[in-house]
């Protein structure tokens, strides 16, 4: 099942999945310049975009 990123402020919730893989994105962390950022990843083919944004703050990862 793909992770489910839902807005805390306005309860908006977002299914996540690779368009090149069609497999469900995974909930992960990388680091940037020292900050922790959230980002969904491919587990196939390792494809990452940062994590969804609602309301003008990142979603939390439900899954």
């Amino acid at each position: 099942m793909a992770a489910t990123y839902q807005c805390d402020k306005c309860g908006m919730a977002v299914n996540a999945t690779c368009a090149k893989c069609d497999e469900p994105l995974v909930n992960d962390t990388i680091t940037v310049d020292g900050e922790v950022i959230q980002v969904s990843k491919c587990p196939n083919c390792e494809g990452m975009i940062k994590s969804p944004l609602c309301c003008g703050q990142d979603m939390t990862c439900q899954a």
